[in-house]
């Protein structure tokens, strides 16, 4: 028989006669038979012939008090020694105390029968639980929960031999169906033996299970978790009195969030974690600012009276007060928990992989590798925790190396409802939470308006989270009593709801008069608290009319020493990106050097050979070998680089070879790895984009000390990621006063490989463009991309850059740089002139482009033999190089025509993004021309074509009318 963890598995299939002739075999010799075995016929038999021990005796000695509680093969799996002796032991009585084969095989039945109960309330017990607080759905007891079903009389006074299981050696029917039906059909029902690990169910069973096992916390802790209800639901009131038809997505109806999240805080003090961090979306939000995270009242007063979150000084467009974070510390018995709640758009749930990357990065910035003392804690919505992806793609970084946080505390405030559709038209599974089970996580149902049963399941999961380090889900049963926002009518769509709604009391009264009757506090002492905590905020109302901001706080802590930019936007900002020859050697040693006793690749040896040949020569380096010795070199300095992305550590296109596979023990070697100074590591994500983007920005905004890339596998792709984009990577530092300098890479080019392996779209990311929030960039040299991923940590300040990396260039003859173009004075340059270009002076027409279609003008320029010709490269296309362009242009003073090309079709590209930009210019230059012309495939629903003959004919056309030459020379 396999070990098992309960005597219900163990029994599982087994028949009475079978274990009729087990006991024969038991009864002439115990070891013949197994340990488990024995010790439960051992049980049998004293329980059928006479015991000689009471219930009050039980356990009979310290050893088996350890396992009080475990069903029979827990207890022989812990001690199967102990088991054997016993059994030993007890055999001469039962050979003096024969039992009958009828009454063998009662017991038999019975123990079968009420394990088979036992496990089917541990399995299915919470579809029972008193969830609810409206009472709206009907939970009936589902009969295989009931003792007839499985064979046992309700009535009956036979004891049934349990060994411990509930904490009884042995019950009656009666008795195992009360204990079982209060431990997992009250207000908290627990969904756990979905979990594989053996553990972790036996920590939570334990935790759950007994005759004697209660939620119980002392007058003090009630007391406690009373006012914290109190303050939830009078803070929602006051706002109602004082802001009358306002939003403010309150809390109403979930006020036991308030005390559950403050055992979040407390426990997980006293469980070692010294800072969490909360993501949440905009229900009750308000309330968790004030009476959790706690910022000061007059400040969210302040706000509500039209004063903004972000002082005119530091600039900032603000956001709803809804969407706002903050941070603060809180201390609980002598633990200070250093709490922050990161700002939310309103797209539910994007908030979440944001969270888990800045989890991640405060976790590795102070060496918490287990994940013991940073918490990350999200806050859902039933609706979108069942419908949004976001959530899954969370889940699924769980357990995976460098995406992992130590387990996430997942708190859903189940309203049952969306804005205003009913569950059952929301979701296809009982429960919003059903979602976690693809990573076995436990899930504790618990009825809202019990709050002690809330914040028990707070501890709990805490207590979990730090034991086993996995992610946990608390679903909290409530409602909300107002609709979707106080403007609301809920009525119109949930009639029998808020029929009820209007009826129910609030949480803070039914828990009231429970305590009452617990005699722990009497109406007076409860009014007591209501009228002092409204007091505070009448006092803090009055102060905000005369509140005046701080200044914004978001170049403290790791950012100290980074600011804005001091310079317009218009005006060069570039520092010093060169290196050393010195530095570039060693590093050209490490990214070259196989270490003995490592088979490498044959074919990535010839590649490692190349760029021996590059580091002896100084010339030809591609792009790969420049992306190499920008991480090396800053690794080097100190900084962590952290790449992430599908397939990264080799490349998509076979290019990158960051980590190197032996080829016959699969032993991975990572070259930068071995640079001293700072850190660097590559990651292939899971087949994410929202999720990894959203994850790495997280990551970026904790770390600004930190080169943090998220790398595409191509740049179509990130269109799985706009939400991300647009909430907060390009409005994330206008909003919220958020800096982050996250590089995303692209790869971006025309090379006939249809619509969605062409165009990363950077006419979206150029529209998104305003106010210095981002950068763009096209480069078309490996040393230019060396340069500019430098910059972003040389600067003094963050800017998120988009780069458009590209795909045929990796290997392109042309696109090759030298090693002088690495050290000395070199520098990232925003554009650059063709290879062989023409004098200034002899220049009549100008193509003006970005990206890999400079190679092919060239190309076809030199071909033509168009002399008068100059072909000029916009390298970063925002901030726009308005003043090296200008200079430029000043010194063409024959220039007759400018031309506009591009790759990509008219409707898409960069075109109707610099067409005003180059006006500009040609004015500012005093130039004969007054516009560009445009020269590239005409507007398309399509990125591109799928045809390589009709993509080739196309890239043709474009070049010759550029280029203003006859498409067929």
């Amino acid at each position: 028989m396999a070990r098992e963890d309960d005597a219900a598995q163990m029994l599982e299939g087994v028949s009475p006669a079978y274990l009729q002739s087990l006991y024969a075999r038991y009864s002439s010799d115990p070891a013949s038979v197994e340990p488990h075995w024995q010790r439960w016929f051992e049980g049998a038999a004293q329980m059928v012939s006479g015991p000689s021990w009471q219930r009050s005796n039980w356990p009979p000695s310290d050893t088996d008090a350890l396992t009080a509680g475990l069903d029979p093969t827990q207890a022989a799996i812990d001690k199967p020694a102990n088991g054997a002796k016993a059994a030993a032991a007890a055999a001469p009585a039962a050979k003096s105390a024969p039992v009958s084969e009828d009454a063998i095989h009662q017991a038999a039945q019975d123990v079968v029968r009420a394990m088979m109960l036992i496990r089917t309330y541990r399995v299915r017990g919470h579809l029972a639980a008193d969830l609810d607080p409206l009472g709206l759905h009907e939970r009936e007891l589902p009969e295989d929960l009931t003792p007839e079903f499985h064979g046992l009389d309700p009535n009956s006074d036979r004891p049934i031999y349990l060994d411990g299981a509930l904490g009884f050696k042995t019950a009656t029917v009666r008795e195992i169906v009360e204990v079982l039906r209060r431990n997992y059909c009250g207000h908290v029902g627990l969904e756990y033996m979905h979990i594989n690990d053996l553990a972790e169910r036996r920590f939570l069973q334990e935790r759950m299970e007994g005759k004697d096992a209660a939620i119980a916390f002392t007058p003090e802790g009630k007391q406690a978790i009373l006012g914290k209800v109190i303050q939830g639901e009078q803070w929602e009131k006051f706002l109602a009195r004082k802001y009358v038809g306002t939003k403010r997505f309150g809390l109403d109806g979930g006020e036991s969030m308030v005390p559950a999240l403050e055992a979040v805080i407390k426990y997980g003090g006293q469980f070692g974690i010294s800072q969490i961090v909360i993501g949440m979306a905009h229900r009750g939000r308000l309330n968790v600012l004030a009476n959790v995270m706690g910022k000061p009242y007059r400040a969210i007063f302040s706000e509500f009276a039209g004063g903004s979150a972000n002082p005119e000084d530091v600039g900032g467009s603000g956001d709803v007060k809804y969407h706002l974070g903050t941070s603060s510390d809180r201390e609980f018995d002598g633990v200070k928990v250093h709490l922050s709640l990161v700002a939310n758009p309103s797209h539910l749930e994007a908030v979440d992989p944001v969270v888990l990357g800045k989890v991640k990065a405060e976790q590795t910035a102070i060496g918490d590798s287990e994940g013991a003392k940073v918490l990350p804690v999200l806050l859902h919505g039933d609706a979108a925790f069942a419908g949004q992806g976001i959530v899954a793609e969370c889940f699924g970084f769980s357990d995976l190396p460098g995406y992992d946080t130590g387990g996430c505390l997942h708190f859903v405030i189940n309203n049952q409802i969306g804005f205003t559709t009913s569950p059952r038209f929301a979701r296809s599974s009982p429960y919003p939470s059903d979602v976690a089970k693809i990573v076995q996580a436990p899930i504790l149902h618990v009825n809202g308006d019990d709050p002690e049963a809330v914040t028990f399941a707070c501890k709990l999961a805490i207590e979990y989270r730090q034991t086993f380090r996995r992610d946990i889900v608390i679903d909290m049963w409530c409602y909300r009593r107002f609709g979707h926002n106080e403007g609301d009518e809920p009525s119109f769509t949930q009639p029998l709801m808020y029929a009820k709604i209007r009826n129910h009391p609030p949480v803070s009264e039914i828990y009231a008069e429970r305590l009452e009757r617990e005699r722990v506090v009497d109406a007076h002492q409860v009014e007591e608290m209501r009228k002092a905590y409204v007091a505070t905020l009448e006092d803090e109302f009055e102060a905000a009319k005369s509140y005046l901001p701080n200044k914004a706080d978001w170049f403290g802590g790791r950012w100290k020493g980074l600011g804005r930019p001091d310079t317009p936007e218009t005006e060069r900002r570039n520092v010093v990106t060169a290196i050393e020859p010195e530095a570039m050697e060693e590093i050209g040693r490490i990214i070259t050097t196989v270490p003995p006793g490592f088979t490498i690749h044959k074919t990535l040896q010839r590649v490692l050979d190349a760029k021996k040949a590059m580091f002896e020569s100084g010339e030809g380096f591609d792009w790969a070998t420049a992306e190499a010795l920008a991480f090396g070199s800053l690794v080097k300095e100190g900084h962590q680089v952290r790449l992430s992305g599908q397939d990264s550590g080799r490349g998509t296109f076979s290019q990158r070879h960051a980590v190197w596979r032996n080829q016959q023990t699969g032993e991975r070697y990572i070259p930068l790895c071995h640079v001293d100074g700072g850190r660097f590591e590559v990651r292939d994500s899971p087949l994410s984009e929202f999720g990894v983007l959203g994850f790495e920005y997280g990551y970026a905004s904790a770390d600004p000390r930190s080169l943090v890339l998220w790398e595409a596998q191509f740049g179509d792709f990130v269109n799985g990621a706009q939400v991300i984009i647009d909430q907060f990577i390009a409005a994330g530092e206008a909003k919220w006063l958020r800096a982050n300098g996250l590089v995303m890479l692209l790869p971006h080019g025309y090379e006939g490989q249809g619509p969605e392996h062409s165009s990363a779209r950077p006419e979206r990311f150029l529209q998104l463009c305003a106010e210095d929030n981002m950068q763009v960039a096209n480069c078309t040299t490996p040393a230019n991309y060396f340069h500019i991923l430098r910059r972003q940590m040389r600067r003094d300040f963050r800017k998120p850059l988009i780069m458009m990396t590209p795909k045929s260039l990796l290997r392109h003859k042309l696109a090759v740089s030298s090693a002088s173009d690495f050290t000395g004075d070199s520098h990232f340059r925003r554009i650059m002139s063709d290879t062989a270009p023409p004098a200034d002076a002899d220049v009549k027409r100008l193509v003006l482009c970005s990206g890999k279609v400079a190679y092919d003008l060239i190309e076809a320029r030199d071909k033509a033999g168009a002399r008068d010709t100059t072909i000029v490269r916009i390298e970063q296309l925002y901030p726009f190089p308005s003043e090296p362009l200008v200079d430029r242009l000043k010194r063409m003073t024959d220039l007759e025509t400018v031309v506009w090309a591009q790759e990509e079709p008219k409707n898409q590209g960069a075109w109707f993004f610099v067409d005003p930009l180059i006006e500009q210019c040609l004015a500012e230059a005093g130039a004969k021309p007054q516009r560009a012309r445009y020269a590239g495939r005409p507007s398309s629903a399509s990125p591109a074509t799928g045809l390589a003959k009709r993509h080739a004919a196309e890239q043709a056309a474009l070049i010759a009318d550029a280029l203003g030459i006859d498409s067929k020379s």
